[in-house]
């Protein structure tokens, strides 16, 4: 290709259609990454916390859940099967909306979302680390942790905790700009591994008194009164909640349904969250309502119930046990890393310098920046509130995701013309006004407005679980009305 071509066009072999030979996913591997997207921390928090900390009716809880998961399976078939079928990851779907030019810049969005979440991930992978070290050296010789040097500080990180989240950030680097093929693997991998690490310790806390561990978790199921006009409020918070958590993956699923193998398989994948929320909770729910039990025969233990893991590590007497636990906490933490944060962050970086990136390229690049927010995010960052920032950032996703929708389901018809969408030619249909397509830019700002002042406007924080579905309605129509002939 002539350097005169290059520059008329945007093409990339990272962002161009899928090889039909790797569109090998089924609806197994995506119950895989689902099961990654749940698998972890958070997510291990805040389904134990929906079912026990808000002392809430058991059936709300789950229904809730339930009617979350089918609000992402909906929303995830519709922007998973553009990809699918045109083999594209969503960042070059969206410059048939916004603009060859456009999705660029907005595209960045995405980016500076996903690094920052990134590096702030891997601060907390770091920590799982840290314990590790920790625990191997106390247990060679344990007055080595007492000498001057682990006592030494810099951004709130001795030697130790340095070490910890350079090993994070170098293996995370390593294996995730490896190529799709490799994270397939590390997604299935991960799936099965932490399932089974989850099993394990079911059955620790099951077999360690059957009847009292039972009869422990049968007594948080709080079935009483669930047709009372009361829990309407519990259901819809519960629901918007679940769907908070995922939502943040809906928008560059496309990433992933490129590779999935047909339709019929992209939708089985997707109601496989149902099944993954169901495996997870239950599990979940039985080892804290079981490790509750035993640690509240302890005065000291009464007064609050641990939903954190690695709370609940720290009560535990077995090193074995621990040490298998952050295993798996590593495990879980890193894929998630990799799926929500580290791929995202790839496409659209390439997408923004398509002439002189590559997968791998970005990979290092994202890891360096990772890098620089994970040590300083403990000393600089969280004192900041940098979070909101991140949250305002994220509320142009719903807008994003609903000019995407409106645009190729209602405007192009479930239609992309695959030669037009890599042109920077002044004839091309996506290349609009300059590269931008006015319209969309209006609609996304639009829903943005709607989006962010849930976060904002303390008059309406009460929505701030809906507002990615309120910017995506609202950009969705706003650009339906103005792009349709």
């Amino acid at each position: 290709m002539s350097p005169q071509n290059i520059k008329k066009n945007l093409t990339n072999w990272d962002l161009v259609s899928v090889n039909p030979i790797d569109k090998n996913w089924d609806w197994k591997i995506l119950f895989c990454f689902w099961g990654v997207n749940i698998q972890s921390v958070i997510g291990f928090s805040l389904i134990v916390s929906l079912y026990l900390i808000y002392d809430l009716n058991t059936f709300v809880v789950f229904t809730g859940t339930i009617i979350g998961t089918l609000l992402i399976y909906i929303f995830s078939n519709l922007i998973g099967k553009p990809s699918q079928k045109n083999g594209l990851p969503f960042i070059v779907l969206l410059r048939s909306s916004l603009g060859v030019i456009g999705a660029k810049y907005f595209g960045l969005i995405r980016f500076f979302v996903g690094i920052f979440l990134f590096g702030i991930q891997t601060y907390f992978l770091s920590k799982a680390f840290s314990y590790l070290i920790r625990i191997s050296v106390f247990s060679i010789e344990p007055t080595i942790l007492d000498k001057e040097i682990f006592l030494i500080f810099f951004l709130g990180m001795n030697l130790i905790d340095w070490t910890a989240i350079i090993i994070a950030i170098i293996l995370q680097g390593f294996l995730f700009s490896a190529g799709m093929n490799i994270n397939k693997k590390i997604i299935i991998f991960s799936a099965i591994t932490v399932y089974f690490g989850m099993l394990l310790f079911f059955l620790s806390v099951l077999l360690s008194d059957v009847k009292f561990t039972s009869q422990a978790f049968l007594n948080i199921l709080n079935t009483e009164n669930f047709l009372n006009k009361d829990n309407f409020g519990p259901l819809i918070t519960v629901s918007s909640t679940v769907f908070a958590y995922f939502s943040v993956v809906i928008l560059s699923f496309g990433d992933f349904s490129r590779y999935v193998k047909d339709e019929s398989q992209l939708k089985k994948g997707n109601f496989s969250l149902i099944l993954n929320l169901l495996i997870f909770s239950f599990f979940a729910l039985f080892i804290v309502s079981g490790m509750d039990a035993f640690l509240k025969q302890d005065p000291e233990n009464l007064n609050r119930i641990l939903t954190n893991p690695t709370d609940i590590l720290g009560k535990l007497d077995n090193l074995f046990l621990v040490v298998l636990a952050l295993i798996f906490i590593i495990i879980a933490s890193a894929s998630t890393n990799l799926i929500v944060n580290f791929i995202p962050s790839q496409y659209t970086l390439v997408n923004f310098l398509p002439f002189s990136l590559s997968i791998r390229s970005a990979g290092l690049i994202i890891s360096i920046l990772g890098f620089i927010i994970g040590i300083f995010w403990l000393t600089f960052l969280s004192q900041v509130g940098a979070l909101s920032f991140i949250d305002t950032f994220g509320a142009f996703f719903g807008p994003l995701f609903g000019i995407m929708i409106s645009d190729f389901y209602f405007i192009q018809k479930s239609k992309i013309n695959n030669k037009d969408i890599y042109s920077l030619e002044n004839d091309g249909i996506y290349y609009y006004t300059g590269g931008w397509h006015i319209k969309a830019v209006y609609s996304v700002i639009i829903g943005f407005i709607f989006s962010a002042s849930t976060i904002w406007n303390t008059n309406l924080m009460f929505l701030q679980s809906f507002s990615w579905i309120i910017g995506a309605a609202i950009a969705a129509f706003t650009y339906y009305l103005l792009a349709r002939e």
